[in-house]
């Protein structure tokens, strides 16, 4: 597999984000159909149990990168421990229009302004109930862009009724910039009512036992993330995932900035979150004190970011960017680094 992309990561490279997307998801397809594709070997020493879940590894795939949950086979045979599929939306949408993706290698940055582009919860659900098996898999789900804030909860329910049943757990993502208003959603005066009704529902379903997380952006003020953490907590969801893209700016090298400005809206992930995000967790996990686990996303780039993700204290990590410059070789790298003695 590692070959094989670096065989095509030139020619990936060259063509437009999307389309390269679409073709390296192509191409993946191809190898899911493999015979010999399977998961390779992982030390036991990686293993851990989260949210009441066994996470053979802690290193997991981030939402955003199989939105439809087209490739488990894939993730699974790379070794990820858990993937993360969405952002699904109740009903289908095309996303915001194109060009809506963006790549600068050299500062190994993403710029992405998708607005939940998906197939809609019918769709990936149905995918879902073929899933492999032995692959821990979570469901982010998000509003569609014409429900008001107002309904939000709707969207979520609606969702949550078919994406649900055929994960291990739900992500709820409150988080992305790429969606009008949803981030006001993260307040806690918004933020109450949108747990208790999908813990409602949880519990309706039957589903007392399925994790709930809930995703929160880096471009929090100090004092909101403080507050956001109390009503996670009082609410009683599972944990958090932290951080989504950021709108900051100033994240990005002041060599790069203004090409990374004309390209207009849209969040940032890679290299250069990695500190804001980390900070942000950091915040997060002492206003937590321990009393739900965290999930480390943004900015992770290798065995030693990941591993300082867990030694600041949080449960599971989260790649994405990382994936896309580095490649499918980069999973067994983190992996051999995290046993390996620091």
């Amino acid at each position: 597999m590692t070959d094989l992309y670096r065989l095509a990561r030139p020619v990936l490279f060259r063509l437009d984000p999307e389309t390269a997307h679409n073709l390296a998801f192509w191409l993946g397809a191809r190898a899911c159909a493999w015979p010999v594709l399977r998961a390779p070997e992982r030390s036991t020493a990686l293993q851990r149990r989260v949210f009441g879940l066994d996470f053979p590894s802690p290193l997991g795939l981030a939402a955003g990168l199989d939105k439809g949950a087209t490739l488990l086979p894939l993730w699974k045979a790379l070794g990820f421990g858990h993937v993360e599929i969405g952002t699904v939306t109740p009903r289908p949408q095309p996303g915001n229009p194109k060009p809506r993706l963006f790549r600068f290698p050299e500062a190994g940055l993403i710029l992405n302004r998708m607005g939940f582009n998906s197939e809609g919860a019918d769709v990936v659900a149905a995918r879902l109930r073929h899933r492999p098996a032995g692959l821990l898999v979570g469901g982010n789900l998000g509003k569609n862009k014409e429900t008001p804030e107002a309904r939000a909860l709707d969207d979520y329910r609606d969702a949550y009724r078919l994406i649900a049943p055929e994960v291990d757990y739900i992500a709820l993502n409150v988080s992305s910039p790429n969606t009008p208003g949803l981030r006001n959603l993260q307040a806690p005066e918004a933020l109450k009512p949108l747990l208790a009704g999908m813990l409602d529902l949880r519990k309706a379903m039957g589903l007392e036992h399925q994790p709930i997380l809930l995703k929160l952006a880096p471009d929090l003020a100090p004092e909101d993330l403080e507050a956001i953490v109390e009503v996670a907590v009082a609410s009683g969801i599972s944990g958090l995932i932290a951080t989504n893209t950021t709108l900051d700016r100033g994240v990005v090298p002041e060599a790069l900035r203004e090409r990374v400005t004309a390209k207009g809206a849209g969040g940032l992930s890679g290299i250069p979150l990695k500190a804001k995000a980390r900070e942000v967790r950091q915040r997060i996990l002492a206003a937590l004190r321990g009393r739900l686990p965290l999930v480390a996303c943004g900015g992770l780039g290798g065995a030693e970011d990941v591993r300082g993700a867990l030694d600041d204290g949080a449960a599971l990590a989260q790649i994405y960017s990382a994936l896309i410059f580095e490649g499918p070789g980069l999973v067994g790298r983190i992996h051999r680094g995290l046993v390996e003695p620091a």
